[in-house]
């Protein structure tokens, strides 16, 4: 399966199931994906001078075991053309 940034997946696996979105980042290191609006989680900032803190939500990763790309009209087209003269 190949995985890039900016892809459309849609999750298959996890609490978050049956969702979809763009991945926004990949550690292909840990084999994760970062996706937009999926896996949702809480962060405590401690206040500096440069931001006020306190309790923001933001994506994290999730294994990329766990997403399956989605494959649109305009993929399908593309795909069939390349290969015909």
């Amino acid at each position: 399966m190949i995985l890039k940034k900016g892809t459309q997946v849609k999750i298959i696996a996890g609490k978050d199931k049956g969702k979809s979105g763009e991945i926004l980042e990949l550690n292909r290191k840990l084999d994760k994906v970062k996706v937009k609006s999926v896996n949702i989680v809480k962060k405590h900032l401690k206040p500096t001078k440069e931001n006020k803190g306190g309790i923001i939500s933001k994506e994290s990763f999730i294994h990329q075991s766990n997403v399956k790309n989605i494959v649109t009209k305009t993929d399908k087209k593309e795909k069939k053309t390349v290969g015909k003269k």
